[in-house]
């Protein structure tokens, strides 16, 4: 059982994501993946501002999103996150290093604070959402249908208020 957004009593990692980097993506951090599809464009590099999608596994079912601070080197990157080491506790440029064997982000470890050092566990990645991508917004020529407003305020009648009864 997952505990909703409006009844967490601790900051969990999607609202803070969507916080620090501006992607406007709501729901469980293993849909941002499917989600930012035609609206942010995706790939398998980092870059800053990024937020790195992970993929669920059995140890972390519904996935974890985490926003990349700085790019160190080829295989390496400083993330910005929430909820990971400590339940709730926000960690800013913590180390994410690519393990996969191509070297091509699809498999990571990330720093964890209990242990002082990248954790022991790989997380699979679904790769990167890019926040400074999002496709611009279509605006249609096309008039508005009519709208019919009720409401129960007076009219006025030939440019004035009718008086009051």
């Amino acid at each position: 059982m997952t505990t909703a957004p409006a009844q967490a009593r601790y900051l969990q990692c999607v609202p803070f994501a969507r916080e620090v980097s501006g992607i406007d993506i709501h729901g469980n951090a293993n849909t941002w993946w499917g989600q930012a599809e035609g609206r942010y464009d995706r790939g398998t590099a980092p870059q800053i501002g990024a937020v790195m999608a992970f993929k669920s596994t059995r140890a972390m079912p519904i996935g974890h999103v985490a926003m990349v601070s700085r790019i160190v080197s080829d295989r390496e990157v400083l993330l910005t996150h929430a909820n990971w080491s400590r339940r709730g506790g926000i960690e800013r440029d913590v180390r994410a290093v690519d393990v996969s064997a191509a070297g091509d982000w699809s498999e990571v470890r990330v720093w964890f604070a209990g242990a002082g050092d990248l954790g022991t566990s790989t997380y699979p990645l679904a790769g990167f959402i890019y926040a400074d991508k999002a496709p611009a917004t279509v605006e249609s020529d096309a008039a508005l249908p009519p709208l019919t407003i009720a409401t129960s305020a007076v009219a006025p009648v030939g440019g004035a208020l009718p008086a009051e009864r």
